[in-house]
């Protein structure tokens, strides 16, 4: 079998060549007007991707990263306090609240969703904090006051808002949203009876516009989302060196603006991001109905009050190494996010977590594999994908397989 990859893990040329000329466009604006950094671009794509978020304000940054760390500190987290996350993200999850100062301790993630389990969350609460005399949260582990939940929306997945929301105001706690792989995912809150925006849920959210995301920049960018405009005031002047106006300096800040070509480049992408999803949602279904019938693997779960839209399409297979090497000798390309989780990871030894600490993530690392998803995919190429796995797990499909 030839090793050329004739299904990519993920095509980024073709939507670029497909929008060429609008793309080249932003970048001769630029040049003419001399406007790099800031300017109405920065301030067009912002107010556009606060409308497309359904928020009050969108504050864009240097980068998925930088969105998180900024939202958790302008959120009032301090240094010293615990943010509780999850350990089965992407290690910028948990960078941005070492770097706001805090110290990230997990709970385990949900075995369907792939997010915070909620039980999970609600026994750290409950049996591993405790209030001192004060009446702060402190967290037995480390001995710190717990103030934020971190829930991670991953693989374009909303995590069960509701119900962490209802833990955070029972214990005090502010929530801040990872949605740097969930641009345009909806959650039905029967909360406020509605359905809403990755983003707009917490107190303040951060995306990620890293190239290959759902809405992805050409290099570095990211953006914070919030309905408070005295947090979305805090995000701007940490992003542009504590300048309360220029050269004022309210506080100790960072670099960490968004280029204008970024912004108006993510502004040309942003009209045609509704589409894209739903053709990740087409495709996901697709999937989903070619794979039902095969017991060897286990494929995504979407809960009735989400709306997901398939950052990754991830699947499960005790067989996973196996898998990823028969895919290749096809010339499929696939993908492992993530194969260690955080809690495993040589950066936080000192932690001292083990693996049996959170069961379930660490299951769920040694078995996933990423399909190519993107919304360019064939169905020419979904039907190779799909083949190739069931010919792995013994089950080949023998009749070409029919994709729109």
């Amino acid at each position: 079998m030839s090793n050329h990859q004739s299904v990519p893990f993920l095509d980024l040329v073709t939507p670029h060549v497909e929008l060429e000329e609008e793309l080249t466009a932003v970048f001769q604006r630029a040049l003419r007007s001399a406007g790099f950094i800031g300017g109405s671009m920065v301030e067009e794509f912002e107010k556009s991707f606060a409308m497309f978020c359904g928020t009050d304000d969108s504050i864009a940054v240097s980068s998925g990263t930088d969105a998180l760390r900024f939202a958790i500190m302008a959120c009032g987290v301090k240094a010293g306090d615990v943010a509780v996350t999850v350990p089965h993200t992407f290690i910028a999850t948990t960078e941005a609240i070492s770097q706001a100062g805090a110290l990230p301790e997990f709970v385990d993630i949900d075995e369907r969703t792939y997010n915070m389990s909620v039980e999970s969350l609600q026994q750290y609460l409950e049996q591993q904090c405790s209030r001192n005399q004060s009446g702060k949260l402190i967290s037995r582990r480390s001995n710190r006051p717990v103030t934020a939940i971190v829930p991670v929306h991953l693989y374009g997945q909303m995590a069960d808002m509701d119900p962490i929301l209802a833990l955070a105001e029972e214990y005090g706690l502010v929530v801040i949203e990872d949605a740097c792989q969930a641009h345009g995912a909806e959650y039905f809150s029967k909360r406020f009876n509605r359905w809403m925006k990755a983003g707009s849920v917490g107190r303040a959210a951060a995306f990620s516009f890293y190239p290959g995301k759902n809405l992805g920049a050409c290099g570095e960018a990211g953006a914070a989302t919030t309905n408070e405009s005295e947090i979305a005031g805090k995000i701007r002047m940490l992003r542009d060196h504590g300048q309360a106006k220029k050269y004022y300096h309210d506080v100790e800040g960072y670099n960490g603006r968004l280029d204008a070509i970024q912004a108006g480049l993510l502004h040309v992408k942003l009209a045609h991001l509704a589409q894209w999803n739903a053709r990740r949602r087409e495709l996901a279904a697709e999937y989903n109905q070619l794979l039902a019938s095969n017991e060897a693997v286990v494929c995504p779960w979407e809960p009735s009050w989400s709306r997901s839209v398939y950052h990754l399409y991830v699947i499960r297979t005790t067989e996973r190494d196996a898998m990823i090497e028969n895919l290749k000798e096809a010339g499929i390309g696939t993908g492992i996010h993530y194969p260690v989780p955080l809690h495993l990871q040589k950066a936080y030894s000192g932690l001292n977590y083990k693996p049996e600490d959170f069961p379930v993530a660490t299951r769920v690392a040694a078995e996933i594999v990423s399909l190519p998803m993107f919304p360019q995919l064939s169905g020419d190429q979904q039907a190779i994908v799909v083949n190739a796995v069931q010919a792995f797990s013994g089950r080949a499909v023998t009749e070409p397989v029919s994709v729109a």
